[in-house]
């Protein structure tokens, strides 16, 4: 039982991995990620702050690896243009550009103060 759980874990991992390796958007995810938590250390922000600000990430590449499974199950099932597959695909990217919205807000909130003086 246990080997199976820690293998769904490098299943896990190698997904996003994979999603890493072939999604650009995901690599701005991930620059800003090491961007947010170098200025987050640099701040010197607060529990509190960092708790905002790892839910944001989080949020962001939970949403942005939703986007991509759809991508490609999308693809799979309707590789040649359909209205309802261009939909599945555009709501799965609003998904990301909301999730997206809501860290800059966060980013905003938390680092607006360090960055421009209380």
């Amino acid at each position: 039982m246990w080997r199976r759980r820690v293998a769904s874990f490098g299943h896990a991992f190698r997904g996003v991995w994979a999603a890493l390796g072939s999604e650009v958007h995901l690599r701005f995810h991930a620059v800003a990620t090491a961007v947010v938590t170098g200025l987050g250390f640099y701040c010197g922000i607060s529990r509190l702050e960092w708790a905002l600000v790892a839910i944001s990430v989080a949020c962001v590449w939970a949403a942005e690896l939703m986007n991509t499974a759809i991508e490609a199950l999308t693809d799979l099932a309707s590789p040649d243009f359909h209205p309802l597959a261009g939909k599945a695909k555009d709501v799965a990217a609003g998904a990301v550009l909301l999730a997206a919205l809501g860290a800059v807000v966060v980013g905003a909130l938390v680092f607006g103060p360090y960055v421009f003086g209380r």
